[in-house]
């Protein structure tokens, strides 16, 4: 008999180094996108920032991060995947990703003066360093977004009938690490105080952009390392990282139509856009909404809002494996709906002051946050064939980065609307009040949603919505 060849990824040390390899930009990924998250507070007094950026600004720049999505990049780069492979295009949208956080950090760095770029923007009131940015950031938001799912893919070959679970759970929790940090950092690389008339120049804000780039470098580095682990582990099996299609199994437009048209994707998708909203545009303007609404300082308020990510590394593995040993999915969904409008309805109406009711409602939107998603994201196989997962899973994400556009652009101008002078603390709980009827509203969609979800799952029992995702074996 011919000697079994032991491949690469037998190894448990050569496994978990391809995690680490492939977790550092995910990481990055993460702290860039929310580097301004808890210092977003400043753009309420644009005279005080040399960047000059109001809150509705801040709002048109976070939403540049779904643009491109929106626009059927999702779509169409999610086939590229399957048609050229992991590696070289893994290796293309980290590279955007990359270069797109290097436009934002040179637009918002003070060394761009965008005189060119004003002339051929005569007539437009948008400030030439926000465009820039915008441009750069919707650059960073396609690259990442693939590169997630690239990321996804390459942990389910490296610990296919292994640590799949485990390593998939790490992969997020280290992830949204990166959010934490940038949330607990970023106010400190700002120089921010709670002193009113302080300035912030471009150095000041532009420092969280590179050290974003920083991490980001190191994660290049890794991802070289990954690229050849992973080719030397085709050369042993022989196989490619490209995806064979059959003939019958190709992507067909068809198939876009019988996707739209299953009604329990439609409601999983909705539930998706409508409670992610709740917290991924919350959190760009967290600090705007809690100093005013709780009368805390910049430091509380940071280590508040961090809370939402640390109570998911927490809470999301725990709550995956209670849906893949006891099920019960859509009623998970349903609680977590309801948990995260509990939490919108504390922070909207909840004494002033009350720092208790503040931390109660974030620690909320930790639970919530880390409860829908552990029953959604698993539900989608159950209802889709597997043939067009791929098309699903990019379509529910092209759904959700409509709200992640539209949300923050609204959230802003509100701010913008009700906040006349930046020194009158009632115009400021006002404008947080009006941002939180927002959030609130969408919070009841969601749970509409998650209840019509229900309702749908036990008049169709056959697609095993409530069942355990884990099949226990025959006694």
């Amino acid at each position: 008999m011919e000697k079994a060849i032991k491949l690469l990824r037998d190894s448990k040390s050569a496994r978990w180094l391809v995690l680490a390899c492939l977790v550092v930009p995910m990481f990055a990924s993460y702290f860039f996108d929310d580097m301004f998250s808890t210092v977003s507070h400043i753009f309420k007094t644009p005279e005080f920032v040399q960047l000059a950026w109001n809150s509705q600004d801040y709002g048109f720049y976070a939403g540049g991060y779904s643009f491109l999505c929106v626009w059927g990049g999702l779509i169409i780069c999610g086939m590229l995947l399957d048609k050229w492979g992991v590696r070289f295009t893994g290796s293309l949208f980290v590279a955007m990703m990359v270069g797109g956080a290097g436009i934002v950090a040179y637009a918002i760095s003070g060394c761009f003066n965008g005189s060119e770029l004003h002339n051929w923007m005569a007539g437009f009131t948008a400030k030439p360093s926000l465009v820039l940015a915008y441009i750069g950031c919707t650059l960073f938001g396609l690259g990442s977004e693939i590169a997630g799912v690239a990321v996804t893919r390459s942990i389910a070959k490296w610990f296919k009938g292994k640590e799949m679970a485990l390593a998939m759970g790490l992969q997020l929790s280290i992830a949204r690490l990166g959010t934490a940090l940038a949330f607990v950092f970023a106010p400190t690389l700002v120089g921010l105080t709670d002193a009113p008339g302080k300035f912030y120049s471009f150095a000041d804000t532009g420092k969280p952009a590179l050290v974003g780039l920083g991490i980001m470098a190191v994660g290049i580095v890794l991802w070289s390392l990954f690229i050849t682990m992973d080719f030397r582990l085709d050369k042993q099996t022989g196989e490619t990282d490209k995806k064979e299609i059959k003939e019958e199994d190709k992507f067909k437009f068809s198939d876009i139509f019988k996707i739209l048209t299953n009604k329990h994707y439609i409601l999983v998708s909705l539930l998706c856009v409508f409670f992610y909203c709740c917290i991924i545009s919350f959190k760009k303007f967290g600090t705007s909404i809690l100093i005013p609404r709780f009368g805390i300082d910049l430091e509380v308020a940071k280590w508040m809002i961090a809370m939402i990510p640390f109570f998911t590394v927490i809470f999301t593995p725990l709550f995956g494996s209670l849906v893949d040993h006891k099920g019960k999915g859509t009623t998970w969904m349903i609680l977590g709906s309801c948990v995260v409008l509990l939490a919108h309805l504390l922070i909207c109406f909840a004494p002033g002051g009350s720092h208790f009711c503040g931390y109660a409602a974030i620690a909320l939107l930790g639970v919530g946050y880390s409860l829908v998603p552990a029953a959604m994201w698993p539900s989608i196989p159950k209802i889709i064939p597997e043939k067009n997962l791929g098309s699903a899973y990019s379509l529910i994400y092209w759904i959700q980065n409509m709200g992640m556009l539209l949300v923050p652009i609204f959230v802003g101008g509100i701010l913008k609307k009700y906040i006349i002078d930046a020194n009158n603390v009632s115009q400021q709980v006002s404008a947080a009040v009006h941002a939180e009827y927002l959030f609130i509203g969408l919070g009841i969609v969601a749970v509409t949603v998650s209840i019509l979800l229900a309702k749908s799952s036990k008049k169709n029992p056959q697609l095993h919505l409530d069942d355990p995702n884990k099949v226990k074996k025959a006694a």
